[in-house]
């Protein structure tokens, strides 16, 4: 049975991203299902105060943000790669796909008849429910308007479409795909759920059948697995160690240190521990719970914030 578990729900754009990853590097996976809104207590015990999906666990270490899952995929099956040496500028354009594209393609889809065919016909109190998590998740975040997201989506899938006919290959970069090619694609995704408002895709050349094609390489094997089974792994994990992480010298932060961190765009609740790994790339705090025990909690450095606290 593999030790890779997923907490994600299937609507989840982030999560399509990683399960289509999993797919492509041909690996074993379990899937956990957790709640689209709050309250999620199993997914806090495991990330202490992060509720964004998905997040990866791996023993007793949380990995957070599709970008770093990515990254530890990577270094579990190098190949096939998502990071090949002749597409430098695929990392960029997924960030890029991560978040501008990202949000107008939810914004879009997000019109009233998108919204029904995505929820199915939704009764008023489901879709009340749902607006007043997300109201909460965004924060005071800018949202895009709807003449704004339809202006902006149709540049870029202009842009897109673009790119694949000029590159001439089956994928953004040309004959392989790369970790650009899942970013794009799970925000497209999310718009060919909306139904009828997914005929903007089409006025692309190309696009949707390149998107069948990324699509079509699937999520792996994957298994079920429960929240409960997933929290008693990591405190069963907790008693073997962590992955290796270490505090680099000259980054401004010492080992041992009390810090937060958090996202800086939205779903930004702060996770409090002890600074037990940072770099370039990552950083590491570890934190106890009375369930998962003693966790180690993984995030990107881009797109996130560490703060220095008092105490742990």
């Amino acid at each position: 049975m593999s030790d890779l578990i997923l907490h994600h729900y299937p609507s989840s754009p982030f999560s399509e991203k990683v399960r289509l990853i999993f797919g492509f590097k041909g690996l074993a996976w379990r899937s956990v299902h957790i709640p689209a809104i709050m309250p999620k207590p199993d997914v806090l015990a495991l990330t202490g105060g992060y509720r964004k999906t998905p997040f990866m666990q791996i023993g007793a270490d949380i990995y957070c943000d599709s970008a770093l899952i990515a990254r530890v995929l990577e270094a579990r099956q190098p190949s096939p790669t998502l990071y090949p040496a002749s597409a430098p500028l695929a990392v960029p354009l997924a960030q890029w796909a991560d978040s501008a594209l990202f949000w107008a393609a939810v914004t879009w889809t997000m019109q009233p008849a998108g919204v029904s065919h995505l929820f199915n016909n939704p009764a008023p109190e489901v879709m009340k429910a749902f607006g007043a998590d997300r109201a909460a998740f965004t924060g005071s975040m800018r949202r895009l308007t709807l003449a704004d997201a339809t202006a902006q989506l149709g540049s870029y899938l202009g842009s897109l479409a673009a790119q694949l006919q000029q590159q001439g290959g089956p994928w953004l970069f040309g004959g392989t795909p790369t970790i650009a090619d899942f970013s794009v694609a799970h925000a497209l995704w999310f718009i060919r759920r909306g139904g009828p408002v997914a005929e903007i895709i089409g006025r692309h050349a190309g696009l949707n059948e390149w998107l069948d094609r990324v699509l079509a390489i699937g999520h792996g094997r994957s298994e079920p697995m429960s929240s409960a089974e997933a929290i008693a792994v990591a405190a069963a994990g907790a008693a073997g160690g962590h992955a290796f992480c270490e505090v680099g010298a000259g980054l401004g932060f010492e080992p041992g240190q009390a810090v937060t961190v958090a996202a800086t765009d939205y779903g930004s609740d702060p996770v409090a521990g002890t600074l037990v790994g940072l770099s370039a790339d990552e950083v590491v705090v570890r934190r106890t719970d009375e369930r998962a025990g003693t966790v180690h909690v993984h995030f990107p450095r881009i797109g996130f914030q560490i703060k220095k606290e008092q105490s742990a």
